[in-house]
């Protein structure tokens, strides 16, 4: 059943901002009437398909009119967002924008701040956020609604910890692309026509990585089976792990967690 509350959008012509919204409507989250989007233009490509849905390039209107606040621009697009949004629910999509830098420039006290991703388009999207001291119990319920309307989501204990995720979840499909591109490029090295090469790493990095979706086996559990049957895999993932698969990973996943804290320092 739709909430009967008023959600604004800044940034809602953006793909992230545009998805949730959508995945919000058609979830019944929140009524077309109760969304607001606001874009720099005041003008949204295919805007005619939101039937009911406000559109604006008044962000202090819009702060004016919505119970909750999304910021969903890039970082130093923040700057030039100029809001009072004293006594009112604000989540920011926003890396490396921290709680206190947030409260300090919005004015209001219940901020969470949330890492979601492209994934949101498909409805697959995993998204952790972190709320401040003051963020009540409903609006923690309606940022449960709004994030499951395209995924999954957990609450994070700590700031730090959603500075790391950002690093990990935010990066959304970008670490499967790699391993894809890389598949490909060998592949394609061995002479296959490229279309039977894409096909066979779709596949492979999107269609078989679903056992490991919610439910499916765990990834050491399905690693550990497949180099205990000693073929064909388990000769390829030795090869990885010997020519150091997880170093790779790791220095990967350390270098965007920097990358996050840096960004951190700079908006703050």
């Amino acid at each position: 059943m739709a909430q009967a509350m008023t959600v604004g959008i800044i940034g809602g012509g953006g793909w992230l901002g545009r998805a949730i919204g959508a995945a919000m409507l058609e979830k019944g989250v929140l009524a077309p009437a109760g969304l607001i989007l606001s874009s720099r233009s005041g003008t949204l490509a295919g805007f005619e398909a939101w039937p009911g849905v406000r559109l604006t390039a008044d962000n202090r209107r819009l702060a004016e009119e919505a119970e909750v606040i999304v910021l969903s621009v890039r970082p130093e697009q923040f700057a030039a967002v100029e809001i009072d949004a004293a006594d009112k629910l604000v989540i920011s999509f926003m890396a490396g924008v921290s709680l206190d830098t947030l409260i300090a420039r919005t004015g209001s006290g219940r901020v969470i701040r949330a890492m979601p991703n492209a994934a949101a388009e498909i409805g697959q999207c995993y998204t952790p956020w972190f709320a401040s001291g003051q963020v009540s119990t409903a609006d923690k319920a309606f940022t449960r609604a709004m994030f499951e309307s395209c995924g999954d989501t957990d609450e994070v204990a700590s700031e730090a910890d959603l500075d790391y995720l950002t690093g990990l979840v935010g990066s959304g499909a970008a670490y499967p692309a790699l391993l894809a591109e890389a598949m490909l490029a060998h592949a394609l090295a061995r002479g296959l026509p490229r279309r039977v090469a894409e096909n066979a790493v779709r596949g492979v990095v999107v269609g078989a990585s679903q056992l490991l979706g919610r439910g499916g086996m765990p990834p050491a559990q399905m690693v550990q089976a497949m180099l205990d049957y000693r073929g064909t895999t388990a000769a390829g993932l030795q090869g990885m792990i010997d020519a150091g698969f997880k170093q790779a990973v790791d220095a990967g996943l350390d270098a965007a967690e920097a990358a996050a804290r840096r960004m951190k320092s700079r908006y703050s």
